[in-house]
């Protein structure tokens, strides 16, 4: 697969309601992590895909390196059951695997509908992580669609923004087939610049690179 357009593949990590429950009084205090919610460098559009990798990844790739764009992708790690510490565990594995893959330590992690607290970002710190959101949501995920998509779009693009993070998932056929393409043209001709979130906030998309491993027994969920 071409990669030209994962300039940052990141991981989202799945939790249950224990993991977004406030630190106990036993907790380890840390420096929180950064929260980064929109684009802070001028006329930067950073489209952002959840829940993948997915049958659409490779057209929405296709898509991007056709019109020289760039996308964020937040990769799914496993859904955990309710234990104290899934938030740790589960962004510890899915880290591990995306570097065994790729060679890359991601800097960015999205967590769960966007919603996190002290404890959540304490362990994106403890990573090196940042936390991204959005601040426009597509609303694919709650069945909008494909004209009401590029309305919502439309409306905030002709806003004139300093920049857009948006929120958008790739296991939809509309979001990956029809809208990308129709967003892509339309950004770009009023000036919109389509970036990695790593570009739209000024920030390295990884803590580290290297090459990516071979592969063996451990590669296993």
């Amino acid at each position: 697969m071409r990669t030209t357009s994962f300039a940052v593949v990141s991981t989202l990590f799945v939790s249950c309601a224990h993991a977004l429950l406030p630190p106990t009084n036993g907790q380890e205090t840390r420096a929180a992590a950064r929260v980064y919610t929109t684009c802070t460098k001028p006329k930067t559009l950073a489209i952002t895909f959840d829940d993948g990798p997915n049958t659409y990844t490779k057209t929405i790739v296709d898509t991007l390196d056709k019109a020289g764009g760039k996308a964020t992708f937040f990769f799914n790690g496993k859904n955990y059951n309710c234990i104290y510490d899934a938030t740790n565990a589960e962004r510890a594995k899915t880290n591990d695997a995306i570097k065994k893959i790729t060679g890359a330590a991601p800097a960015f992690v999205r967590p769960p509908f966007g919603e996190h607290n002290a404890n959540v970002q304490n362990v994106a710190e403890s990573l090196g992580q940042s936390l991204v959101t959005w601040d426009l949501d597509s609303q694919d995920w709650n069945g909008a669609s494909v004209s009401q998509i590029e309305s919502t779009y439309k409306t905030r693009i002709d806003s004139n923004p300093n920049g857009i993070l948006t929120l958008n998932h790739e296991v939809y056929a509309g979001s990956a087939q029809q809208v990308l393409p129709w967003v892509i043209n339309y950004a770009k001709s009023k000036g919109y610049k389509l970036v990695t979130v790593a570009e739209c906030v000024g920030a390295q998309p990884y803590i580290t690179k290297g090459s990516p491993s071979r592969r063996d027994s451990s590669w296993v969920c």
